[in-house]
């Protein structure tokens, strides 16, 4: 195959290539530290059982609130914590980083052929 046409065909792979790779990049760069529920979204104690349980010096802190034995010291002395007053934020990144996972493969499958077929062509394996 003549060196002009395996520019040629060697271009448009290049810049096909190019979609997929930009695409893995920015997935693998991005910040995993913002998939923390929000705030104003924090679930309350009984909410969030299914997926945390909190325990202080071995009791349940449900049990404990129940009970009226946590308080919390202030400006204006101390005060019981009822349960309404207990909020749990969740960090999902676990669970966003499995959904994210075919997608990662497909843009890493569309990487490795389009660098085999890059390679094929420019060394005129092609033909």
């Amino acid at each position: 195959m003549p060196l002009r046409l395996r520019l040629s065909y060697s271009a448009p792979i290049v810049a096909l290539l190019l979609i997929p790779a930009t695409a893995l990049y920015r997935e693998l760069s991005s910040r995993s530290d913002i998939w923390w529920t929000p705030a104003s979204m924090a679930l309350s104690l009984s909410e969030s059982q299914d997926r945390v349980e909190i325990y202080v010096r071995g009791r349940p802190l449900g049990a404990l609130l129940a009970a009226r034995q946590l308080s919390v010291a202030d400006g204006a002395g101390p005060s019981d914590l009822g349960a309404g007053e207990i909020r749990v934020r969740f960090n999902n990144w676990d669970r966003v980083r499995v959904a994210r996972l075919p997608v990662l493969l497909i843009h890493a499958a569309s990487c490795g052929g389009g660098i085999v077929l890059l390679l094929l062509i420019a060394t005129g394996r092609l033909a």
